[in-house]
């Protein structure tokens, strides 16, 4: 039976909620080999679709990791700055540098801060304590991975620097190599979610067409098909009405 039901396969009246809803496969009857790819292909495109959703949700977490991690930057660069101007002894006295170190604190503090509010939905992104995130891709459980970051003065070796101790301005470098480096891996991992969901929403469109063109409706064809069946149904009352005219009068001429 093709998709649209025969002529002769309950008339036309079954063709008139196919034409209505655009759908060629409504039941199991209508096809169910057919029936069941559709469905099949319906749960592809969900899970792509759900992965494209989880794999956007993880490049926002990124983004968010990552401009956090740029005020870091920030932070430390001015450190570096006040560092170096600390260091020159022949110029700075014991009370300069202790107004040096107060900014320094204050940076310090401002990078304690950024490792202790930086979430998404409520998973804390720089202070170590969330650990990788598992994004699920698609509907078949391909998966992708967030690497952990943190940013803790702890972390990057900061809490105790000190300009008005000993100190070493190569401790502020690894500490910007370290959120150099976090930096880099967000953007590599960035990067391959965006092209995973590139990837998912291609995926999903040619599905879903597929899809389409296995169960949608040939509104063409099946308007012609109504057509056809009403002048069917006319012709044929039109013949038994003859017929019943016939009988008609071969009976008349009997009985005159």
């Amino acid at each position: 039976m093709s998709p649209i039901g025969g002529i002769n396969q309950g008339g036309y009246q079954p063709l008139y909620g196919k034409v209505s809803s655009g759908k060629a496969l409504q039941n199991a009857a209508d096809g169910a080999a057919e029936l069941a790819i559709s469905e099949k292909m319906k749960s592809q495109t969900g899970g792509l679709e759900q992965g494209s959703r989880n794999v956007s949700s993880g490049i926002d977490a990124i983004k968010i990791q990552d401009s956090a991690l740029g005020e870091v930057t920030d932070y430390l660069q001015r450190i570096k700055e006040l560092a170096l101007a600390a260091s020159n002894s022949f110029t700075v006295t014991d009370s300069d540098k202790a107004i040096y170190q107060k900014e320094i604190d204050q940076l310090k503090e401002g990078i304690a801060g950024v490792a202790n509010i930086t979430t998404y939905n409520e998973k804390n992104l720089l202070d170590g304590s969330t650990g990788d995130l598992n994004i699920t891709t698609d509907g078949n459980g391909g998966a992708a991975k967030i690497a952990g970051a943190n940013s803790t003065l702890e972390a990057l070796g900061l809490k105790d620097f000190d300009v008005t101790k000993d100190f070493d301005l190569k401790d502020i470098d690894k500490a910007l190599e370290k959120v150099s480096s976090m930096r880099s891996d967000s953007g590599a991992t960035q990067n391959s979610l965006e092209h995973l969901y590139n990837i998912n929403q291609t995926s999903a469109y040619n599905v879903t067409a597929s899809e389409s063109r296995l169960e949608d409706l040939d509104i063409e064809k099946a308007v012609g098909n109504l057509d056809k069946q009403r002048l069917l149904d006319t012709i044929s009352v039109m013949m038994q009405k003859k017929r019943e005219e016939d009988e008609e009068d071969k009976a008349t001429r009997l009985f005159n």
